[in-house]
């Protein structure tokens, strides 16, 4: 099956009064019609601003990206527009990312209107279509977004991203600051949708167990590199790089005869800004080699399975 998104070589850094800060670095990745790919790491690993650059709410520093095989690494100005149309983006908290004094209708309404592909009664059709589609309620169309509570607000989010039908979503931890009750009815919401209309996503998280639910991939990001990537249950049943090892030890255990052990990393984290050649988790790595010093070359080391570590064999 073809790609919806594929990225080649993705760079983006930004300048800073010390150096070059690389917060995505070298990289590649696709994602099939009707997939999702999760992306996780802890914070400030770049995963967000990964998920921004595909999407050109920043400029890329090179790097291609390719939307349904076409190449939209360069695209600006009124020609960015049919491309926004086809990526959009579930920002991670409901309440900030609506204006405050647009109401639901009025929210949802918007990419409608400024598309000007709709006649007023068709925009009034589409966006009940919308509410009724991830399931709000009529009665709250001019409700704002202050008198709603998180998931009913995400619910709008949601709708907003799916007004002009894109092929790709960006969930920009989209569940992170909804109670545990409410994340399960986004969650499953999120599959749903997907299901019927076909979408693919890129699910960015730092909790393991709500991107185990929702992912068919895995990307393990690490200061703004790809250090892992493969499919969900292979990640889960054999992670290869120390440091997904890490990640998923952490993980607590509900197996109180087989307790998760989680591993304390030790060590400086290195510092993203103008980093050195080489792996960059090695300073907290326990089998890290002089050879760890050198560029790491992703490996295929099963099929699906890759892998950035010189030692992997060995690991493994």
């Amino acid at each position: 099956m073809a790609a919806v998104i594929e990225v080649k070589e993705l760079k983006k850094y930004f300048t800073t009064p010390r150096g070059l800060l690389h917060a995505v670095d070298d990289v590649s990745l696709s994602i099939e019609k009707g997939k999702t790919l999760g992306v996780v790491g802890e914070s400030g690993c770049g995963k967000s601003t990964l998920g921004r650059t595909i999407i050109h709410l920043l400029d890329k520093t090179s790097g291609k990206i390719y939307l349904n095989g076409q190449d939209v690494s360069d695209v600006k100005g009124a020609a960015l527009r049919p491309v926004r149309e086809k990526m959009q983006i579930i920002f991670q908290d409901p309440y900030s990312s609506l204006d405050p004094r647009k109401t639901v209708e009025d929210t949802i309404r918007e990419p409608l209107s400024v598309s000007k592909r709709y006649k007023r009664k068709e925009i009034d059709a589409i966006t009940g279509e919308l509410m009724d589609f991830v399931g709000i309620d009529a009665r709250l169309r001019n409700a704002y977004p202050h008198e709603l509570d998180g998931g009913r607000r995400q619910r709008v989010g949601i709708a907003r991203a799916l007004a002009l039908n894109p092929d790709f979503v960006v969930c920009d931890e989209p569940v992170s600051a909804l109670d545990v009750s409410i994340q399960a009815q986004v969650l499953n919401l999120l599959k749903k949708l997907q299901q019927q209309k076909g979408l693919a996503y890129m699910f960015v998280t730092h909790d393991l167990s709500v991107v185990k639910h929702i992912s068919d991939d895995i990307c393990v990001m690490y200061l703004g590199q790809v250090v892992e990537r493969c499919p969900s249950k292979e990640l889960f049943r054999q992670p290869l790089h120390p440091y997904t090892r890490a990640l998923l030890s952490a993980i607590p255990s509900t197996d109180i005869h087989r307790p998760n052990k989680p591993e304390i990393l030790q060590g400086e984290i290195t510092s993203p800004i103008d980093p050195k050649p080489g792996c960059r988790f090695a300073a907290r790595c326990r089998f890290a080699t002089e050879a760890c010093s050198q560029p790491q070359k992703t490996q295929e080391v099963s099929p699906g399975h890759f892998v950035a570590c010189c030692r992997v064999k060995e690991l493994g």
